[in-house]
């Protein structure tokens, strides 16, 4: 396979020349590293996985960062967090725009090492699994919903011709794993893995902690803990409830959803089409390969415009609300291949209460073709 044109790439190429430092996080494997290779040639890559380069950078910063003093990728820089004080003052004294990249797939780390001491000196990216746009521009996206929610989204199955639940099985074993016994000292892997299966079920719906707790026979101080290592990891992100008050009671727990559901559907068990199509969560699957599209779209187009769902005590509910300037963009995402008047409900009650605010309406299903009509746009789900 070709390298793949991220789209995020262009956004970086842009701010390299306005601030001092870039720093990439997202999931491992998610092409990070081939991206800043492909995109920045004339640095020099140094990975702080390598046990020598990191006892080098650890043990003498200065003499470290003499060495590579500018044009460096430091990939897995969180490694090294007595790294960043020193590169602060590097960048200050040199005042040079896109002096270093850095790069980490441990969001609480990095990001911590970076609000603490890096603030205002610093872009910050996030490159997650290819996005339709990246799969159609490349002719790699699968025909069918089915295929594609199974396949999921990770650059090493369309580069390797990996099946599936081989890569999901190693990735559990080899990524995820890896992340949750260096961030936390878990005693019971399995009991773990137990708990990544309980997340699965409950994708697409509201988080109950203590529920997911009991279930896993686990403390809900533990199950938010073990949460927390999953969304710094990029497995799951929660889904925040729009809070703004309708003169109604709001739903105040956020939804649960993975990053990938190649991944998900490995942990529920669906290995094919087959699976997919009989799988009682099907509809929830689907949801949460549209919220995600939708994040990822976010990040890799550097838009910075949150998503929400909203919900009321009435059952009154939007799939996805994105706030404008003036109004609403809503969205209601349907499993279905046939669009019929019934699935414009939900938007239509939500917009007799935010009068007299604008409100958006689309419809995304799970069909090919759009739709143009008078009150609502209609996607088919290659084409958001």
């Amino acid at each position: 396979m070709a390298f793949v044109n991220r789209q995020i790439a262009t956004i970086m190429e842009e701010q390299k020349s306005k601030f001092p430092i870039l720093a990439l996080t997202g999931p491992r494997q998610s092409g990070k590293t081939t991206l800043l290779r492909e995109l920045f040639p004339n640095y020099r890559y140094i990975s702080l996985e390598n046990p020598d380069i990191r006892a080098f950078a650890s043990d003498d910063p200065s003499a470290f960062l003499d060495q590579y003093d500018q044009h460096v990728i430091l990939d897995e820089v969180q490694r090294v967090p007595e790294l960043f004080s020193y590169i602060q003052t590097r960048v200050d004294n040199s005042r040079l725009m896109g002096q270093y990249i850095l790069s980490g797939s441990q969001n609480f780390h990095l990001l911590k090492s970076i609000t603490q001491t890096l603030a205002g000196r610093v872009a910050l990216f996030k490159l997650l699994p290819f996005d339709i746009a990246e799969l159609r521009s490349h002719q790699l996206l699968p025909d069918t919903v089915a295929e594609a929610a199974v396949k999921g989204a990770y650059p090493a199955i369309y580069d390797r011709d990996i099946a599936p639940a081989i890569f999901y099985t190693n990735y559990i074993q080899t990524y995820i794993e890896k992340d949750v016994t260096e961030l936390l000292n878990i005693r019971d892997m399995g009991q773990f893995r137990t708990f990544l299966g309980l997340c699965a079920t409950r994708a697409g719906q509201l988080l109950n902690l203590s529920s997911l707790a009991n279930e896993c026979d686990i403390a809900n101080t533990t199950a938010r803990a073990w949460l927390s290592i999953l969304e710094s990891s990029y497995i799951t992100f929660p889904l925040l409830p729009y809070h703004r008050n309708f003169n109604k009671r709001l739903v105040k727990s956020p939804k649960l959803y993975f990053y990938d559901t190649g991944l998900l559907c490995y942990l529920l068990g669906i290995r094919n089409v087959t699976d997919y199509e009989q799988n009682r969560l099907r509809g929830n699957i689907f949801e949460n390969l549209i919220v995600s599209e939708l994040q990822k779209k976010d990040h890799h187009l550097y838009e910075h415009r949150p998503y929400y769902f909203w919900q009321d005590s009435n059952a009154n509910k939007v799939d996805l609300l994105r706030e404008r300037s003036n109004g609403y963009d809503i969205f209601e995402i349907k499993a279905t291949q046939t669009v019929s008047n019934a699935l414009f409900k939900n938007m239509d009650k939500f917009e007799s209460i935010a009068t007299p605010a604008e409100v958006s309406k689309t419809l995304i299903y799970g069909g090919s073709e759009d739709q143009r009509r008078t009150n609502y746009k209609v996607l088919g789900w290659k084409n958001l």
